[in-house]
């Protein structure tokens, strides 16, 4: 069973930073690109960044280009999202992706991070 748990949000000020991390179980984590979106409130759910299987970023959303940072950790089957200088736009529930081509997208169950002062 595929599973994807993503961990460490949380309340922070504006300027300041959080790591979120996403471990994923049930399958090969190395065959396959990892993806990170948000929902902020009363929005859709928009990509944030998306790491390919060798570990280069492919995708960074325009708003937080130079601010986050998207790797991934094939040994520990984690993928890792580091948000520097958050301001109140980023908060949102963020959640982590796997695409398989045979059996579609897998999610998690998401994380929230709120950015006020």
């Amino acid at each position: 069973q595929v599973q994807l748990v993503e961990s460490g949000g949380g309340l922070v000020q504006p300027g300041w930073s959080l790591r979120l991390s996403c471990k994923v179980s049930g399958l090969t984590f190395s065959m396959y690109a990892l993806s990170w979106f948000r929902r902020a409130p009363g929005k859709e759910r928009t990509l944030v960044a998306e790491i390919n299987v060798s570990g280069v970023a492919i995708q960074l959303s325009d708003s937080v280009n130079g601010r986050f940072t998207i790797s991934r950790d094939n040994t520990l089957s984690t993928t890792d999202l580091q948000m520097n200088n958050l301001k109140p736009e980023d908060t949102a529930v963020y959640y982590c992706m796997l695409w398989r081509p045979d059996t579609g997208a897998y999610w998690g169950q998401g994380t929230q991070v709120t950015v006020s002062s």
